[in-house]
Order: C-alpha cells, then structure tokens, then sequence
C-alpha cells in the first residue's frame, strides 16, 4: 500500500522539521522512539521503520566483557599518563 501526502517542510529550533502526523503516523504505525531508518537521494528522502537493532555494534557490552580479567585486558599495555593530560 503506498499514498501520497503533500506536508511541508518547517522550521523547527534551529533545525528544519516534518511533522509525523495523520496518516503518516497511523498507516505505518509511527510511535514515539520508534526507531527508523532514513534513505537519502537526490531527489528527497524516505523514512521506515529500521529492520534491526540501532545499535551499530555487532556486540553488546556484555558480550565484549566476556572472560575479561586483568591477565586477558592485557592491563601490563595500558600507558601512563602524563600530568599535562589530566583536566579538571
């Protein structure tokens, strides 16, 4: 199912904003936060709901942390830092 809805661009902050409303809102069942993804072309661009996850790590932090111990962060390679590079 596709429609067309004429809607304009407006200013929003210091920014520029469309406003989701409507049947946009309702046909594709737009909430707030759901994520989506935005395809940009020369002639414009288009707003769906993103298929996946947003975080672009393949890896949560968890997963990352696995088996992590002081002999496997290879703590020995962590630099000292200098005094200049302290900030308050």
């Amino acid at each position: 199912m596709s429609i067309a809805i004429d809607t304009k661009i407006q200013k929003w902050g210091n920014g520029l904003g469309l406003r989701v409303s409507g049947l946009m809102r309702d046909i594709p069942h737009f909430e707030e936060n759901t994520p989506v993804t935005v395809e940009i072309s020369e002639d414009g661009f288009t707003v769906k709901k993103a298929q996946q996850s947003i975080n672009p790590l393949p890896f949560t932090e968890e997963q990352l942390l696995v088996g992590l111990n002081p002999n496997t962060a290879h703590s020995d390679l962590v630099p000292v830092t200098l005094e200049s590079e302290w900030t308050e």
